[in-house]
């Protein structure tokens, strides 16, 4: 890969200051070999430039939570019963077979760098992201899910998982991770979960979880009781033995919660939930609008932050909410815990690489990390430049690298 310079009105490396008139070089590793003031950053014989006046180069923005295997499904589940919901995107997803579902995630990668996210968090079942990411050339963590609420089916789940991932592991590479993910409480029994959680410690795989997302998986784990409580009899699924937990306790008493652990959601928190998190060390994927478009509530972001958890923000899947816009969902949590401009952005960049244990690599401007980037128009006003960095849109996104590859450009006319 050749090397690359890269020059514009602002360079903002997250750790420091913005800097006016500044430039980004990238060398042929992929990595930043020097940034700063335009007139401080070498120009070399060969290297191309590309110079963007009035924009911003920031960070490629980082998502903690997507869904890209169901890219070709938006507008598709219109359900606004979140059980309800389920069920017909269950429905749905068999109606597609394999191959159509690595194209999907191929487009949602493309769509991805559109908006300027260079690094996804990525889980789902068809066992197709991990190779997507790497046939284009992506970065990220595709966390494969397992399913089996049915105690019995613990031992199955565990050997299709393990079968799973032998076969994945190839796809992995310097900017590709596998992981798993065992869904959620209203979907994976206790034992499946402590059998997850000892095999992701044995094979050294991050973890990620959907919890505390929904009030109906509260009444499931609290009360044995509710929707998912209902459709689980109906299946003849025995109710939890620990009735009277909160699922983030409850999954505590599984070993499901580690510092390898990504939670997404968590919405039906108490302060004991909030404490319990911090103490075993697990980061949050937040996903504001998504909570919201679901009639879940609101996170309490603000404790979550105040007590050291690791937060990022993410999209969820476009089922959800439709095209991803990962800087919308920075504005929602700003507003959610009264944040400042610069600690938005944070949630979508260097905060964001923490949860997923990859701030050294990615997630900041620096020398030694990846030539991840996103080249920014802002609008021309009087706005400090953060805010109007962080409620920019999609299509003010001039161009988007990895590694200093570029992988989008903006259409001319």
């Amino acid at each position: 890969m050749p090397a690359v310079r890269l020059s514009a009105g602002w360079v903002v490396p997250i750790e420091g200051p913005p800097i006016s008139d500044g430039a980004v070089l990238v060398a042929a590793d992929g990595r930043i070999a020097a940034l700063g003031a335009d007139a401080q950053v070498p120009q070399l014989d060969n290297v191309p430039v590309h110079h963007y006046p009035g924009a911003a180069i920031i960070p490629g923005l980082i998502n903690t939570h997507t869904h890209l295997e169901l890219t070709d499904l938006a507008g598709q589940v219109e359900e606004d019963d979140f059980p309800a919901w389920i069920r017909r995107l269950r429905e749905l997803k068999e109606q597609s077979g394999t191959e159509q579902y690595l194209t999907a995630a191929k487009r949602g990668v493309e769509a991805c760098w559109a908006s300027g996210v260079t690094t996804v968090a990525d889980t789902g079942d068809r066992a197709v992201v991990l190779q997507a990411l790497r046939e284009c050339g992506g970065s990220g963590i595709a966390y494969q899910e397992v399913f089996g609420p049915h105690p019995d089916q613990a031992p199955t789940s565990m050997a299709q998982l393990r079968e799973t991932v032998a076969r994945l592991r190839s796809f992995e590479s310097d900017r590709v991770r596998l992981g798993i993910s065992p869904h959620a409480p209203y979907t994976v029994s206790g034992p499946l979960y402590r059998m997850a959680a000892e095999f992701a410690a044995m094979e050294g795989l991050p973890t990620a979880v959907h919890l505390a997302e929904s009030l109906a998986e509260t009444q499931l784990l609290r009360a044995a009781a509710g929707p998912f409580a209902d459709a689980w009899q109906r299946r003849g699924i025995p109710l939890p033995v620990m009735p009277g937990r909160s699922p983030v306790a409850w999954l505590d008493e599984h070993g499901a919660l580690t510092e390898r652990t990504l939670c997404i959601h968590v919405v039906q928190l108490d302060a004991g939930d909030v404490a319990r998190l911090a103490a075993a060390g697990v980061a949050v994927a937040h996903c504001p609008r998504s909570n919201r478009r679901h009639g879940h509530g609101a996170a309490p972001l603000a404790q979550l932050l105040e007590a050291g958890v690791r937060v990022g923000v993410g999209t969820d899947s476009v089922v959800s909410l439709g095209p991803l816009d990962l800087l919308a969902e920075a504005r929602a949590a700003r507003e959610l815990a009264s944040l400042s401009w610069d600690e938005a952005l944070r949630l979508a960049t260097l905060d964001a690489a923490r949860a997923l244990g990859l701030e050294r690599e990615i997630g900041s401007l620096a020398p030694g990390k990846w030539g991840d980037v996103a080249v920014v128009r802002p609008e021309e006003d009087q706005r400090p430049l953060m805010e109007q960095i962080v409620n920019s849109s999609s299509d003010q996104i001039m161009a988007t690298y990895l590694g200093g590859r570029r992988v989008f450009e903006e259409p001319i006319g």
